[in-house]
C-alpha cells in the first residue's frame, strides 16, 4: 500500500514541478531537460545493475518512448501553461486508460466488454463537466481550448505508449528474457530524448524566444524536481508496489492522481477549482479506478 501512496503523491507533484519548470524555463526547454536528467538516472542504473540496452524487445520498447515519453509529453508540456496542471492531469490520466483500451482493441484484438465501454463513458462525462466551467478561466478561449486539444494528445501518448510497452514485454517474455523495470524505462525514455531533442532544435515555436532566456537560477531545482518524482522515482516506486501487490489494487490508487493533483494545486498554486470542476474530477476520477479495476480483473 505505501509503495501505491508513494506513486500516487510523486506522480502528482511531478506535474507541479512540470507546471512550473514550464513557466519559467519555456515548455521546450523545461521538457528536454527533465527527460534528459531522468535519462541520466535511468542510465545509471541499467548500465550497472539492469539489462542496459540488451533484449530483443529494445526496438519496442523505442518505440514507446518516442511516442509516450516524446509526443505525449511534448503535448503534456504545450497543456499545462495553457490550462494548468489540475486540468492537463485529468485530461492525461483519465482519457489514457480508454485510449489504451480501445487501441489494444483495434491492434491486438483484446475484446472490449461493456463494463470497460460503460467506465469510458463515464470518464468521458466527467471530463466534460470538469471542463466547461473552465471557459470562464482567465485565458482567452482559443488558447484554453488548444491547451485541451495538447491535453487530449498527452492522452493519446500516454495510452498508445502503454500499449507498445506492453508488446515489448510481450515479445521479451516470448524470447525468455527477463528485464528488469528500470531498464525497461531506460529503453523506453531514450525514443523519448531523440523525438524531444529533434523537436526542440528543428521546430522553432519549441526553442524560447530570444528575449525570454530561460530563467536557470530559478528553474534548474524544478526540472530536477520533476525528473526524480516522474520518470525516476515514481516509475520505480510504481514498479515497487506492482511487485508487491496485485494491480487490482496498484492501478485504482494511482488512477487517483489527479484528485491528488488538485489539493497540490490549490495549496501550491492557489488554484481555485469551481464545484463543477470538482464534481467532474471526481466523477471522471471514478470512472478511471472503475476501468482499471475492471481491467485488472480481467488479465
Amino acid at each position: 500500500m505505501l509503495a501505491s501512496l508513494l506513486t500516487t503523491v510523486l506522480f502528482s507533484f511531478s506535474v507541479i514541478f512540470a507546471a512550473r519548470s514550464a513557466r519559467v524555463l519555456g515548455p521546450g526547454t523545461a521538457n528536454l531537460s527533465r527527460i534528459l536528467v531522468a535519462a541520466t538516472f535511468l542510465a545509471l542504473w541499467a548500465h550497472t545493475c539492469g539489462a542496459g540496452l540488451h533484449g530483443p524487445a529494445l526496438p519496442w520498447f523505442f518505440l514507446s518512448g518516442v511516442i509516450g515519453f516524446g509526443l505525449g509529453d511534448m503535448a503534456l508540456f504545450g497543456a499545462l501553461p495553457r490550462i494548468g496542471p489540475r486540468l492537463a492531469i485529468l485530461l492525461t490520466q483519465c482519457l489514457a486508460a480508454p485510449i489504451a483500451g480501445f487501441t489494444e482493441w483495434a491492434w491486438l484484438g483484446t475484446t472490449l466488454h461493456p463494463s470497460d465501454i460503460l467506465c469510458a463513458a463515464v470518464i468521458l462525462g466527467g471530463v466534460a463537466v470538469a471542463l466547461a466551467p473552465d471557459r470562464s478561466l482567465s485565458v482567452p478561449p482559443r488558447t484554453f481550448w488548444i491547451g485541451v486539444l495538447f491535453g487530449v494528445g498527452s492522452a493519446a501518448g500516454q495510452g498508445i505508449g502503454a500499449v507498445l510497452s506492453r508488446k515489448a514485454n510481450g515479445v521479451a517474455e516470448a524470447a525468455h528474457f527477463a528485464i528488469d523495470g528500470g531498464s525497461a524505462a531506460y529503453q523506453r525514455i531514450l525514443g523519448g530524448v531523440l523525438m524531444t531533442a529533434l523537436a526542440f532544435f528543428l521546430i522553432k515555436p519549441m526553442r524560447p524566444a530570444a528575449d525570454k532566456a530561460p530563467e536557470w537560477r530559478r528553474g534548474w531545482w524544478l526540472v530536477l524536481g520533476n525528473a526524480l518524482a516522474g520518470p525516476t522515482l515514481g516509475v520505480a516506486c510504481y514498479q515497487w508496489a506492482l511487485k508487491t501487490m496485485p494491480s487490482g489494487i496498484v492501478l485504482p490508487i494511482v488512477a487517483t492522481s489527479p484528485l491528488v493533483t488538485l489539493v497540490l494545486a490549490r495549496w501550491i498554486d492557489q488554484e481555485r477549482p469551481t464545484r463543477r470542476a470538482i464534481l467532474g474530477g471526481l466523477i471522471a476520477v471514478a470512472g478511471a479506478v472503475a476501468l482499471k479495476i475492471v481491467q485488472a480483473q480481467s488479465h
